[in-house]
C-alpha cells in the first residue's frame, strides 16, 4: 500500500485553497481505494458563516472532501493523470454525526465500479472510529479543457 503528502496530492489533483479538502492520503490501492485525512481547524473559511456561535462543517464539503479521496484512488493511476473528475452523482448520503474544529476526519472510499470514463464508489468519513458521514458517488473523468 501507498500513501501521499500534500505534495503529491497537489501534483495530481486540480483544487488549491481554500477548496482542497484533503492533507494527506494514509492508504492507497490505484484504482481501487483510498484513505484519506483532514484536520478540520477553527481556521477554515466556512465556520464564520455556519455556525459563527456553533461551528460546524457542512455537508456538502464533508461529500466534497470524500469525492477528492475518491478522485484520488483515481488520478493516482497512469492512464487518468492530467485529467478532470466530475461529480455524476450522489446517492444514499447520511450524516449521522457533527463535525467541528478539533476533528480529524478519516475518509475511506472504495472504487466500486471504473469503467472508461465513468465510475462509481462508497465510502464514509470516521472521526475517532466513529462513522460521521458515508454515501455512494458517481463521477465523470474529463479531459481538463473538456
Amino acid at each position: 500500500m501507498q500513501s501521499m503528502d500534500i505534495y503529491k496530492i497537489l501534483e495530481l489533483m486540480p483544487h488549491r485553497y481554500p477548496f482542497l479538502l484533503v492533507d494527506r492520503v494514509l492508504e492507497l490501492v490505484p484504482g481501487e481505494k483510498a484513505v484519506g485525512l483532514k484536520n478540520v481547524t477553527v481556521n477554515e473559511p466556512f465556520f464564520p458563516g455556519h455556525f459563527p456561535e456553533n461551528p460546524v462543517m457542512p455537508g456538502v464539503l464533508q461529500v466534497e472532501a470524500l469525492a477528492q479521496v475518491g478522485a484520488l484512488a483515481v488520478l493516482s493511476m497512469p492512464e487518468y493523470q492530467n485529467k478532470l473528475i466530475y461529480f455524476a452523482g450522489i446517492d444514499k448520503v447520511r450524516f449521522k454525526d457533527r463535525v467541528i474544529p478539533g476533528d480529524q476526519l478519516i475518509m475511506e472510499m472504495e472504487v466500486n465500479k471504473l469503467r472508461g470514463s465513468v465510475g462509481k464508489g462508497a465510502g464514509n468519513i470516521k472521526v475517532e472510529d466513529k462513522v460521521v458521514a458515508s454515501g455512494e458517488l458517481m463521477f465523470a473523468i474529463a479531459e481538463v479543457n473538456e
